[in-house]
């Protein structure tokens, strides 16, 4: 090459040893470069595994640390733990206990109750042990953790996780709805014990089945049998179970609701339906009456044999749970069951209008609630009963005041008829009648001792004394006005004959109804014959200024002595008989309107009327009836009654009148009664 010849000889050698040099360089450099990249790839392989190491190496700390803490301190640590873990262990294995008595539990009780009932005990022991010890345990684990903590022992975020589980745990027992450390099982096994306790109340439960609403008399002695012995031990168990775990109220509101309705179905039969009845529905006492009546036998019955049963058999199942607790019971049954609404029937009664007859119905109340005095005060008489106790004061209050109201106005009732006018048929007053009857009532021996112990009461409370003739002396004073009333209606007739009628009538009615009775012996005899003979008196009077004059129409002295021939004889006859005819018309029209209620008194009064005028008749239509019988026109004219005619219609004079109903109503009262006198024909209850 031109300029680049190479020297072979000198300048040769140096040449070779630079090529050597790069060959040798670029060896070197290669190598360097598999090494860098051999360590390279060791240095990308090593990357996981020095993240792992020092994700390591936390734990490798803490496993390191206790070698490096306090001797002391590591020495005390395991005391410590062991403290701890000792109740906590001891916790779960009654927890896992607690589990095991799930299958028992959930079978049914009735199955085998007392074994039921022990199995609940020990499931009842072991929740009370954990409720005791969890706190506990739970107390010591945090002590623990602590102690880790202060000392460094622990690596912190081990404890912090620990203090997070035992915060949980606190929290969880602090909360009672969450606080169930057995799953809620107690609650499930409550529950069956409650369905238990209702069902073996339910099916040992049964109404009393009566015969009728009426066949009281018959079944006094009957009552619903008692549950049977078996029964209560096996509610009494129950109770004992569901009150040691705060079910008492549950079972007291079932056992009420059960029994209160087996007394409810036992009082169905008797149709009580009138108990629900008000003072607006009603007009007075007498349409009602036949309900008072009831109602006295129905509480009774009711209060003798169903509150009876039902107070005892409260006694026996409640027995364990205390007097308050069973008398509670009672009582609620007692209200539920119907207690409250017989005695506010016999408030409504109270409520009622006055009037005489409503005086022996509140005399029929109180002797009903007095006979069973010893029963309410021993059925009722507890503090649990105070709503009975205090509707039966307030029942008894308005009875007796009620009653002494009208009984001590009795009197001016009577005083104030006086100024209304006698009745215009001439019969017995409805006031007469009445009275006569009531009295004689009030003093009988139904009712006498009855309104003599409301009197007394009645005056206890103002403080005032009272002797039972006080309750003579004011029946004596109300006969007083009566007869004072007869004597002022005998005198307020215009007709005579009609004012010795009515005081015939009401004198015999006066002696005829008082002899033999006890009024009619507190009268005495005098009295009771001074009436008879007024009677006699008065009879006297009126046939003789009535009936007695009509024989006097039926002369004979003109006939006997008249001289003129048949046919002025026929015409005197005629005469005669017209003029009889007249005054018969006229007295018999008048008297066909009055009434003598008294069968004996009429039947008597009409034959002497009978006596008196028939014979009379007789005799002179035999002599001289056929002076007028020729012809029938004289025959209809002045031969008007046949002698049979004539008796027959004097007989059948002064009878009680058909009447429509409801025209037998009383004179009214006047005053605060307000309301009308009862008849007695109507008032069944006020008949002697």
């Amino acid at each position: 090459m031109a300029g680049g010849s190479v020297n072979v000889n000198g300048d040769g050698d140096g040449d070779g040893d630079r090529i050597e040099n790069l060959i040798s360089a670029r060896k070197s450099l290669k190598l360097s470069l598999e090494k860098s990249k051999s360590i390279g790839l060791a240095l990308q392989k090593s990357g996981p595994r020095l993240e792992e190491i020092s994700q390591r190496l936390p734990s490798l700390e803490s496993a390191v640390r206790p070698i490096r803490v306090d001797k002391d301190a590591l020495v005390a640590v395991g005391g410590h733990i062991n403290r701890a873990v000792g109740p906590a262990a001891a916790v779960l294995k009654v927890f896992d206990a607690v589990h095991g008595l799930e299958k028992s539990l959930l079978s049914e009780p009735r199955n085998d109750l007392p074994g039921y009932l022990t199995v609940l005990k020990r499931l009842g022991e072991a929740l009370r042990f954990l409720g005791d010890n969890c706190g506990l345990a739970i107390q010591w684990l945090e002590d623990i953790v602590e102690y880790l903590e202060d000392n460094a022992v622990a690596d912190e975020r081990y404890l912090l996780n620990l203090k997070k589980l035992l915060k949980n745990l606190r929290e969880l027992q602090n909360d009672e709805e969450k606080a169930r450390l057995d799953g809620g099982l107690l609650e499930a096994v409550l529950d069956k014990l409650e369905h238990e306790f209702r069902q073996l109340l339910t099916e040992n439960s049964v109404p009393l089945a009566m015969l009728s609403p009426t066949a009281l008399a018959d079944q006094a002695c009957i009552a619903p049998s008692p549950l049977p012995v078996s029964v209560i031990h096996k509610l009494q168990a129950l109770l004992a179970r569901l009150k040691a775990n705060h079910r008492l109220e549950k079972c007291i509101s079932i056992y009420v609701e059960v029994r209160s309705s087996n007394v409810r179905a036992s009082l169905h039969a008797l149709n009580l339906d009138y108990l629900e009845i008000s003072v607006a529905e009603f007009n007075d006492v007498q349409s009602i009456e036949g309900y008072i009546a009831q109602w006295g036998k129905h509480l009774e019955f009711a209060v003798k044999h169903l509150f009876e049963v039902e107070y005892k058999l409260c006694s026996e199942v409640f027995e364990k749970m205390g007097l308050d607790v069973w008398m509670g019971c009672f009582s609620k049954i007692a209200a539920q069951a119907g207690i409250l609404a017989f005695l506010q029937f016999g408030k409504t009664v109270t409520e009622s209008k006055k009037d005489p007859i409503k005086l022996l119905k509140l005399l029929d109340i109180f002797a009903s609630l007095n006979k069973l005095r010893l029963d309410f005060n021993r059925l009722f008489g507890g503090a649990a009963c105070v709503e009975i106790q205090n509707l039966t004061r307030e029942l008894i209050k308005s009875v007796i005041d009620g009653a002494a109201e009208i009984f001590w106005e009795l009197l001016v009732q009577v005083e104030l008829q006086r100024q209304n006018p006698p009745p215009l048929d001439g019969s017995v007053p409805k006031l007469v009648s009445f009275i006569t009857d009531y009295c004689n009532k009030l003093l009988g021996e139904d009712y006498k001792p009855i309104l003599t112990q409301v009197l007394i009461i009645h005056r206890s409370w103002k403080r005032q004394s009272f002797q039972e003739r006080l309750l003579v002396t004011e029946v004596l004073n109300i006969m007083k006005a009566v007869e004072l009333n007869l004597e002022t209606w005998i005198k307020a007739y215009d007709d005579p004959m009609l004012s010795n009628f009515f005081a015939m009538n009401n004198h015999w009615h006066l002696y005829k109804h008082l002899k033999g009775t006890k009024l009619g012996e507190l009268l005495g005899d005098s009295w009771l014959r001074e009436h008879e003979q007024y009677k006699d008196d008065y009879s006297t009077i009126f046939l003789r200024d009535s009936w007695g004059k009509l024989p006097g129409q039926l002369s004979r002295e003109g006939l006997i002595l008249l001289s003129g021939g048949r046919a002025t004889a026929r015409d005197l006859v005629k005469k005669t008989l017209k003029k009889f005819n007249e005054v018969f018309d006229e007295m018999y029209t008048k008297q066909t309107g009055w009434v003598m209620p008294e069968r004996d008194l009429r039947e008597k009064t009409c034959q002497l009327i009978v006596q008196a005028v028939v014979p009379v008749y007789r005799s002179y239509m035999q002599n001289y009836g056929p002076l007028v019988e020729q012809d029938a026109s004289s025959t209809a004219k002045y031969a008007k009654y046949t002698v049979q005619k004539l008796e027959e219609m004097l007989l059948c004079l002064y009878r009680l009148k058909p009447v429509r109903h409801g025209s037998l109503r009383g004179r009214q009262f006047s005053g605060k009664f307000g309301n009308g006198m009862p008849d007695l024909r109507r008032t069944t209850s006020a008949v002697v």
